[in-house]
């Protein structure tokens, strides 16, 4: 097996029923990996698994709310079940954006439930069942340009992104000497189903593209599934605790 290869692998994915997670799920499927697709919609998870399939991969699907402490235990021993557990990427993730002001403490909560309590309970219960079995393998989180600067009207969101950040870079430390790699994937902008509600305003967009990303582009879902993939290989081998950004320079101004 190449050092950019899956073959062997299990490769566990939540929030893959749409967007980065289904993008995430694809190409470590073409990296070789069985892929555990998971989400809340069985929908969406039948649709990228016949995708995984139809190009001769193997899949899994499993509807779970990665936001409750046994379904996520249950989930990961499904996997274990299913196959070589050896790779996790915690893509569930959501926004509301608001004025910090008046911004609503429903949303707050809600945010730091999926985003922040969902990647940790996940985390943890792939880390456990790496090291219960003696086995090296890799997390990788789903972080954001915003878990390295602040935005106006993302108090929320910007808050929850420096907490994957923190979370990643403290798992990494902990879990190192038993060949456990925890990095994150920190993306600008991707047009997903998430974040077409803010692209579709001219003005935004073009404060996007014209004033704040020096490649005058937007990532695409394959630009952040690709650096999963590099962190999910053993090509990464001496990586751990790094957060990859995928931001179009946004960070470097």
């Amino acid at each position: 097996m190449s050092a950019w290869g899956l073959e062997g692998r299990l490769a566990l994915v939540t929030g893959a029923g749409r967007g980065i997670g289904r993008g995430c799920a694809l190409e470590l499927a073409r990296a070789g990996a069985a892929v555990l697709c998971v989400a809340r919609t069985r929908e969406d998870l039948d649709a990228v698994a016949q995708e995984i399939r139809g190009e001769g991969g193997t899949a899994f699907v499993h509807a779970a709310d990665v936001c409750q402490e046994q379904e996520v235990i249950e989930l990961v021993r499904l996997a274990e079940r299913s196959g070589d557990l050896r790779v996790a990427v915690t893509a569930a993730g959501t926004n509301r954006p608001g004025a910090a002001r008046d911004y609503p403490t429903e949303d707050w909560d809600m945010l730091f439930a999926i985003n922040v309590r969902a990647t940790f309970l996940a985390c943890r219960a792939v880390g456990d069942s790496l090291l219960r079995r003696g086995v090296p393998g890799s997390v990788v989180t789903l972080s954001s340009q915003m878990g390295s600067v602040g935005y106006p009207g993302r108090a929320a969101y910007c808050a929850t992104k420096h907490a994957v950040e923190g979370l990643t870079r403290a798992l990494a430390v902990e879990w190192a000497r038993s060949g456990v790699r925890v990095n994150a994937v920190a993306p600008t902008f991707v047009e997903t189903p998430l974040t077409a509600g803010f692209l579709e305003d001219p003005a935004f967009r073009e404060e996007i593209l014209e004033r704040r990303l020096p490649t005058g582009r937007l990532a695409s879902v394959e630009d952040v599934a690709h650096a999963v993939r590099y962190l999910a290989c053993d090509a990464s081998g001496s990586v751990t605790g790094h957060t990859l950004k995928v931001d179009g320079g946004w960070t470097a101004w």
